[in-house]
């Protein structure tokens, strides 16, 4: 009975850490997939969803690192600017005001008509390569909000008696701000937005593929960029399979079939779906974990 009791109090602890649990339910629901689709779906279609599983969480951890390597430089950057230039400090709030102006999906966009150019021109060759400029596309529309993360904790901490009590033993401003601000104090802060970032990059970098990938956008050609999941579910064959989704609205007995007959899409946007509603609840579970 103890044993039971003790049983049923690891599973509640463990359910009331919402990161923790939707990491799980996220992992085992793709691994769920990925058996049904190994067992019903045919060989290659199989290979191109986990290649585009694998490009597009690929490049949204690239994402991650690079916005969190941006953000922090430029908070850097911009404190060393306030205090020796301050005239080269509004010119690049101005710069980063005016990349805040423009519309993620379209400045990424443009980015992506640039990649495009340099792959026709034969600069650019290798898809690794292409990966990692497609994450740094994207990163330079997204890290704003690691660096207007890491602006509102510097700007909290310097009102406070610590930091001026730390100038006046004689220690650096940057060691203050790199070390007790941002590593010591704000580090759980810092992880909780990168979680978000990664979803915001997953929605983003599928929405994007997917408006190339139908033809919206005329300036890129979806040939010449790796396959992700938004690329995918534009093709014919998954547009067919998420219309029957709504052709069994009305014939109920075709809802069987599905997962049958018409897996390849119903696959696609299941995971993307389903991965940016646990990365949401995982980044909130986090949220509230690192406030108790």
């Amino acid at each position: 009975m103890k044993k039971k009791t003790a049983v049923f109090e690891n599973l509640s602890d463990f359910y009331r850490q919402k990161d923790w649990f939707y990491l799980t339910v996220w992992l085992s629901g793709l691994l769920v997939c990925w058996i049904w689709n190994f067992v019903y779906l045919n060989a290659p279609a199989l290979r191109q969803v986990e290649r585009g599983f694998i490009n597009t969480v690929l490049i949204s951890l690239m994402v991650v690192v690079f916005s969190a390597i941006l953000g922090w430089t430029m908070i850097i950057v911009d404190h060393w600017l306030a205090r020796r230039f301050p005239a080269f400090q509004v010119g690049l709030q101005f710069i980063f005001n005016l990349v805040r102006s423009i519309p993620q999906i379209v400045g990424i966009l443009m980015g992506y008509v640039l990649l495009t150019s340099l792959h026709t021109l034969g600069i650019i060759h290798s898809e690794l390569i292409m990966l990692v400029t497609m994450a740094a596309i994207i990163a330079l529309f997204v890290f704003l909000e690691v660096f207007d993360l890491l602006a509102e904790r510097i700007a909290y901490f310097r009102r406070l008696d610590f930091f001026n009590a730390m100038r006046v033993c004689g220690i650096s401003e940057r060691y203050i701000i790199n070390r007790e601000i941002i590593w010591r104090s704000s580090l759980t802060h810092l992880l909780n937005k990168l979680i978000a970032i990664f979803g915001a990059a997953i929605f983003l970098l599928c929405s994007v593929d997917f408006i190339i990938s139908v033809g919206l956008s005329t300036d890129v050609s979806p040939v010449d960029l790796p396959v992700t999941l938004g690329s995918l579910l534009a093709k014919i064959d998954s547009k067919q399979d998420i219309l029957a989704i709504g052709h069994s609205l009305t014939h109920w007995d075709y809802i069987i079939r599905l997962p049958f007959a018409h897996l390849q899409g119903i696959t696609i946007a299941f995971v993307i779906v389903f991965t940016l509603l646990c990365v949401y609840y995982i980044a909130n579970g986090y949220a509230r974990r690192i406030r108790q």
